[in-house]
C-alpha cells in the first residue's frame, strides 16, 4: 500500500500483537493480497429462481473468469439448494485475513443465507469448480433467538461467523446478529436484544475495536417491493451506527437525514490503521464519508479522566459523517418523479485508492479517487444498462437492468459486476430481469489512469441457465476480496 493511499492522520503500523508467521488464512496485509495473489479464474455467484416463473430452488454458480479456459464465461458448476424460496442474496467466507494468526484455519466454506427463508447454508469449495453442500441450519433454529433475514456474512478473527440479521422471528423490528461457531452450528445471539432497530450491512475494524452497522427496513416492509408511502412514515432507515467491537454494543449512532436515506453497503478503508470509510445512502444516492473525530475523541477522553461529563463534538460525539458525492436525480418521460440513481452497492480497492459503485437504476459504473477521502475526485464511469445507459446491449444480448453488485480483482485491474437487485424490486422496476435472466459483466480498469472500459467480449448470461432464466447477485473469488476481507 503506498503512503499516498493512507490518510493523514493515520499513522502506519504494521505491528501488532499476533505473528503473521502462523498458517492462518489469507494475506498478511492488504499490499500482500496485491502483490502475492494470482488473477481471479473462477467466481461464486448467488443465482436465484425467487420471483420468476421457474419453479426450481435457488442455486450458487460457479462462473469460469479464466480467460485461456475452454469454458471461459461459463457457469460450470450448480449447487442446487435443497428448498425453494430461499432468496440467496449475500453470502461470506468462514474464515479471511482477519484469522491470519489462527492456525489450521482455512478460507474454505462458504455461508449461504437466504433473505426470505432464514436458512443457512453451508457450501465446502475444497474442490473449487465442484463446491458441495454440507449442512444447513434451519428456520426454525433461527427463530429461535428472535431474528430472521440474514444479510451480511463476516468471518471474525478467532473463526467464529456473524451474520447481520434485519428482522425478529416475525419479520417486523429490531433486527440483530446471528453468532455461528467454528463447526457452523448457533453460537447465540451475539448483541444484547435491543441496541439497535433497524439493520443491513455492516463492518469491522479490530486494531480500532469499532464495528459500524448500516439500515435498510423491517423484512416485511420491504420483502412485497418499494412504496414510496413507507418512506414517508419513517419505515426506512437513515442511521449509521458505530459499535464497541469487543463489547457488541453501540457506543454511537448518527442520524444521516433526508440525504442518506436507505445506507446500504458501508466499507472502512482495508488498512487496519484507518478509520475512515463510506457508505451509499441508496434512496438519496450520496456517498457519506465517516471518520473518528480524534479531537472530538481527545477531549471525551480528557473530559471522563476529569470526572467531567465528556463533551461531544456537535452533538455527534466520535464518529462523523459527512456527505461527499451526490447523484443528481434525472428527468424520464415514464417517471412521475426525477428517477434517482439508486446507489446499491460501493466497495474500495485493495489499496485504498478508488471507491467504485453502482446507480442501478441509473445504469452507472463510477469510479472516484479517495486518496483524500474527505474529498472524493471523480475518476471514470461507464454507462451501461438501466433505465439511461448508453450501452443497452452486449454480444446481442439486450441489458434488462442497470449495474448491482459488484467485485474487483484484488489487484484492482477488472471490476464485474450482475445486475438484480432483489427479487420483488427487480419485478417492480426491471420486470424483465425475471423473464431474460441477469448478465455478469465487466470492465478493465487500469488504476494508473484512473480509467474503466467496457469489456465487450466479457458476458456471462443467467438466461441460459437449464431450468430456466434466473437472477444473478453476489460476487465472490475463492482467496478473498475486496468485500470480505479484513485484517487484524
Amino acid at each position: 500500500m503506498s503512503d499516498a493511499s493512507i490518510p493523514d492522520d493515520v499513522e502506519p503500523d504494521h505491528e501488532h500483537e499476533h505473528s503473521h508467521h502462523a498458517e492462518g488464512p489469507g494475506y498478511a496485509t492488504p499490499q500482500a493480497a496485491i502483490e502475492e495473489s494470482d488473477r481471479e479464474k473462477l467466481a461464486y455467484v448467488m443465482s436465484l429462481y425467487v420471483g420468476t416463473d421457474v419453479d426450481a430452488p435457488d442455486f450458487v454458480a460457479v462462473v469460469d473468469i479464466d480467460p485461456d479456459s475452454d469454458t471461459y464465461c461459463k457457469i460450470v458448476d450448480r449447487i442446487e439448494l435443497p428448498n425453494r424460496g430461499d432468496e440467496l442474496h449475500h453470502f461470506g467466507w468462514n474464515a479471511c485475513s482477519s484469522s491470519c494468526h489462527v492456525e489450521g484455519l482455512e478460507r474454505r466454506h462458504l455461508i449461504v443465507p437466504g433473505q426470505r427463508s432464514s436458512r443457512i447454508h453451508v457450501v465446502d469449495t475444497k474442490e473449487r469448480r465442484n463446491p458441495e453442500l454440507v449442512s444447513v441450519i434451519e428456520p426454525e433454529d433461527v427463530y429461535e433467538y428472535d431474528l430472521s433475514a440474514p444479510h451480511t456474512v463476516h468471518c471474525i478473527p478467532d473463526g467464529q461467523i456473524l451474520i447481520s440479521m434485519l428482522g425478529d422471528a416475525d419479520g417486523e423490528l429490531p433486527g440483530g446478529f446471528l453468532e455461528l461457531n467454528e463447526d457452523f452450528e448457533i453460537e447465540g445471539r451475539w448483541e444484547p436484544p435491543g441496541e439497535i432497530e433497524m439493520n443491513y450491512d455492516y463492518w469491522y475494524q479490530p486494531r480500532q475495536n469499532v464495528m459500524v452497522s448500516s439500515e435498510w427496513a423491517a423484512p416485511k416492509t420491504y420483502y412485497p417491493g418499494f412504496d414510496l408511502d413507507d418512506v414517508e412514515e419513517g419505515r426506512y432507515g437513515r442511521k449509521l451506527h458505530f459499535w464497541d467491537w469487543e463489547a457488541g454494543t453501540v457506543e454511537q449512532t448518527i442520524d444521516l437525514g433526508e440525504e442518506g436515506l436507505i445506507p446500504l453497503e458501508v466499507r472502512f478503508l482495508h488498512t487496519p490503521e484507518s478509520t475512515h470509510g463510506f457508505v451509499g445512502a441508496a434512496l438519496s444516492s450520496n456517498i457519506f464519508h465517516f471518520w473518528r473525530d480524534e479531537e472530538s475523541a481527545a477531549r471525551s477522553a480528557a473530559d471522563e479522566a476529569s470526572g467531567d461529563e465528556p463533551r461531544a463534538a456537535d452533538g455527534e460525539g466520535k464518529y462523523r459523517a459527512e456527505k461527499v458525492i451526490d447523484f443528481e436525480a434525472r428527468e424520464h418521460p415514464d417517471w412521475d418523479m426525477p428517477v434517482p440513481g439508486l446507489t446499491t452497492d460501493i466497495l474500495i480497492s485493495m489499496d485504498d485508492r478508488y471507491l467504485f459503485g453502482s446507480n442501478w437504476l441509473h445504469g452507472d459504473i463510477w469510479m472516484y479517487d479517495v486518496s483524500d477521502p474527505s474529498n472524493p475526485r471523480r475518476a471514470d464511469s461507464l454507462s451501461v444498462g438501466g433505465t439511461f445507459g448508453e450501452v443497452q446491449e452486449v454480444q446481442g444480448r439486450k441489458l434488462s437492468a442497470g449495474p448491482q453488485m459488484i467485485q474487483l480483482s484484488l489487484d484492482g485491474e477488472r471490476l464485474y459486476w450482475t445486475t438484480s437487485l432483489f427479487s420483488s424490486w427487480d419485478e417492480q422496476f426491471y420486470p424483465e430481469e425475471g423473464e431474460r435472466g441477469s448478465v455478469m459483466l465487466k470492465a478493465d480498469v487500469d488504476p494508473r489512469k484512473g480509467t474503466l472500459e467496457l469489456d465487450e467480449d466479457f458476458l456471462v448470461d443467467w438466461g441460459e441457465c437449464p431450468a430456466g432464466p434466473a437472477r444473478a447477485h453476489e460476487i465472490r473469488w475463492p482467496d478473498g476480496d475486496c468485500t470480505s476481507d479484513v485484517w487484524q
